[in-house]
């Protein structure tokens, strides 16, 4: 990403010389376009990505801003958070012989990463099949990890109109922007199709409906200290507008800030409506209240807050089945919390929802099911008495509030909707009242 930055003038001179020079001396000059996006002095050592970072980037027909997410397997859960907040992926995956086959096994990150990003509501992908040059641009090569990738896109429920494909070479800059450089000269002879940056035109990217109407929601994905406008808070807005000056409910807990400025892309701004990636600088609060997984509400309109509740969940390829009591790990947006699968309901065919079995004993692969989850204390000798609730709302409700995801043994197991029954008894309620057009991609490099 940071070569494609630089084509498309993002990135100036200056920094590319100093992050060329930087990335030799520490004696990898391989990842000098990755310090673009990789800051920290850790990622920089390791030479792997870790965390989230944002930037954005024009074109004659989109406004992008770009989530780079991890794709080392360690760092899951943060690339779990970027996918949350994200409407289209940009997959990257590596050409060379053997390198593409490790990520797509059965237990490869690529394998994951297409299932975690399709469970999170992400439709649309284009995948840059990167370092073409590194095996001659072969064209046998390039078409043979299409076929292997198309058929488990299509697999995993992305429809096949929204899925593209490019051969690149993102040092050389090869089909990046264009294909004029003399080292396109091979690929031109077969290849005539889009460059990367032709996908991201209007007919093959699709901004998804916002939902401005409902009432606003905002999980927090990240928290930092302003220098002189509050406490800074960042995330992607699911549902509503928020506006400078208004007062906002934080959840969980009884503590309420009021909105002091509005941030999106680098600019002051007076609203922001769902779909945008903001940061909002909140005052009125102590910053040990805000933390990462918090949900920012109306205080007349706020999130229902749940410890036990039922959703419908879809199993993935996995080798031990999943029992009644089985500890998992619980992902909901940028929230991480343990918790357990505490009742079996019921497997359901996956079209219609008609329930085939009551009751079952395990759950295998494939299987879509009705489950009861249960959050838990972090360790058995927590001086909690019991779970602390998280902000939660039905997918019926609110589909980007209405997400899950589910791991095991540090293995994604299952993603599921929360949902609420007609008696509400299935979906625990611990509310407490106080009184009174950009497109988000996710980026995923696969180590």
């Amino acid at each position: 990403m940071g070569r494609l930055l630089y084509e498309l003038g993002r990135v100036d001179e200056k920094t590319r010389i100093a992050n060329e020079r930087g990335s030799s001396k520490a004696g990898k000059s391989s990842f000098s376009w990755a310090w673009e996006l990789d800051g920290t002095i850790e990622e920089r050592e390791r030479g792997i990505t870790m965390d989230i970072a944002l930037q954005s980037l024009s074109t004659p027909h989109r406004q992008v801003t770009i989530l780079d997410a991890p794709g080392h397997k360690d760092f899951i859960p943060n690339m779990i958070s970027g996918a949350s907040q994200a409407d289209c992926a940009l997959l990257v995956v590596d050409a060379n012989t053997g390198e593409f086959e490790a990520g797509f096994d059965r237990g490869g990150q690529t394998r994951e990463h297409l299932l975690l990003v399709r469970s999170l509501g992400v439709s649309q992908v284009i995948v840059a099949v990167n370092k073409l040059d590194q095996v001659n641009w072969d064209q046998s090569r390039f078409e043979d990890i299409c076929e292997s990738l198309r058929a488990f896109l299509v697999q995993s429920g992305y429809p096949s109109s929204k899925t593209s494909f490019a051969p690149v070479s993102a040092m050389l800059g090869v089909n990046l922007v264009d294909r004029t450089d003399p080292d396109a000269s091979e690929l031109s002879k077969w290849y005539k199709g889009p460059t990367l940056v032709d996908l991201l035109v209007p007919d093959k990217l699709e901004p998804p409906a916002r939902d401005i109407t409902s009432p606003l929601r905002m999980p927090i994905s990240n928290v930092f200290k302003g220098q002189s406008s509050g406490t800074g808070v960042t995330g992607r807005i699911c549902g509503g507008v928020v506006q400078v000056g208004e007062r906002l409910r934080v959840l969980p807990g009884d503590e309420s800030a009021l909105v002091r400025l509005i941030d999106v892309e680098e600019q002051s701004v007076p609203w922001a409506a769902a779909g945008t990636n903001a940061t909002l600088y909140l005052t009125s609060i102590d910053s040990i209240h805000l933390s990462i997984g918090s949900v920012l509400c109306p205080p007349s309109d706020i999130v229902p807050l749940a410890t036990v509740f039922t959703a419908r969940i879809i199993v993935f390829d996995i080798q031990l089945p999943v029992t009644t009591g089985a500890s998992i790990e619980l992902f909901h947006h940028s929230r991480d919390v343990p918790a357990t699968i505490s009742k079996l309901i019921a497997t359901v065919d996956r079209a219609s929802g008609v329930v085939t079995k009551k009751s079952p004993r395990v759950l295998t692969k494939g299987v879509s099911a009705e489950v009861e989850i249960s959050l838990r204390v972090g360790t058995l000798s927590s001086p909690t008495p019991s779970a602390r609730p998280i902000p939660l709302e039905p997918f019926s409700v609110n589909k980007d509030m209405g997400r899950i995801l589910v791991r095991r043994g540090g293995e994604t197991i299952s993603a599921g909707k929360p949902f609420a029954s007609q008696s509400q008894e299935t979906f625990q309620y611990f509310s407490r009242y106080c009184s009174g057009h950009y497109l988000l991609m996710i980026v995923t490099k696969l180590q």
